[in-house]
């Protein structure tokens, strides 16, 4: 009879929603140009890991893209702009990652990249500088390298194995 008791309660526990969201991680990208532009220099990073401000921050300076020239034609510029702004953290709060995401910034709060938003820096601030510094790795910008399934917006940490460690476990 105990059982039937906390048998209810426990399942409650076991499948409560954490209250930040409806959905697991950010929304994956589904934009062939944006894949195609940004792509073909880097991770194609989901328009939900940063806030519409921080994208078009990123956009106005192309020119000067992490010491690159990523300058777009006007229609493109326009194009992936608007993928940005529409798809941006704030407006996929119902993803988990994009609602902690902008929970971590401070009103006015402008990250200049993914790996300088609060939430990355406390999410990867256990990993030893050694393993994101290596050649494998290059640095937080370099999500594929140890999120195994981040091209689908997923980055759970039983995803995550690092180049010469292996699996993450925390």
């Amino acid at each position: 009879m105990k059982y039937l008791v906390f048998l209810p309660i426990f399942l409650s526990f076991l499948f409560a929603d954490d209250g930040f969201s409806t959905k697991a991680d950010v929304a994956p990208v589904n934009n062939q140009l944006y894949i195609k532009e940004c792509g073909s220099c880097h991770f194609p990073y989901q328009a939900g890991l940063l806030p519409a401000n921080a994208w078009n921050k990123m956009m106005a300076n192309l020119e000067n893209h992490f010491n690159s020239d990523a300058s777009l034609s006007p229609e493109n510029f326009q194009t992936i702009s608007k993928y940005l702004n529409d798809n941006s953290a704030e407006k996929n709060m119902q993803y988990k990652r994009s609602n902690r995401i902008v929970s971590s910034l401070n009103a006015n709060q402008v990250p200049d990249s993914i790996s300088t938003a609060p939430y990355m820096i406390k999410k990867h601030r256990e990993i030893r500088k050694d393993l994101i510094t290596q050649p494998e790795v290059k640095g937080l910008f370099n999500c594929i390298a140890c999120h195994t399934t981040a091209n689908k917006g997923m980055y759970g940490e039983r995803d995550i194995k690092i180049p010469n460690f292996g699996k993450w476990e925390d």
